[in-house]
């Protein structure tokens, strides 16, 4: 009697190492359900990132607004008529913001 409650017990656990430790096994379902979600959220990080260059082109496309601020802000272009002015903040010499006395 105990060599046959043995026997199943064995079978019982040789039937169960697929299910568990197997490629369809248990552990590797859970890790792939894991990389499943990851690559979701890149994609839809991605997704974000591709509507804004569509809205980019878009723009560059259809409209001059674009192009205008891209010309302003990366080769400092302005327009005729207007005035360019740079503020160039006061370096500091000491350790206090003491306001400098007029004479």
């Amino acid at each position: 009697m105990r060599l046959i409650i043995y026997s199943m017990l064995g079978l019982l656990i040789i039937i169960q190492y697929p299910l568990w430790f197997g490629k369809g096994g248990w552990l590797k379902v859970y890790e792939l359900e894991r990389q499943l979600e990851a690559q979701k959220e890149k994609n839809a990080a991605l997704e974000i990132r591709n509507n804004k260059l569509a809205g980019d082109v878009k723009d560059l496309r259809e409209g001059t607004r674009a192009i205008e601020e891209r010309a302003r802000v990366e080769h400092g272009m302005i327009k005729e008529g207007e005035y360019f002015v740079q503020i160039v903040p006061r370096e500091n010499s000491g350790a206090t913001s003491a306001p400098v006395p007029k004479q």
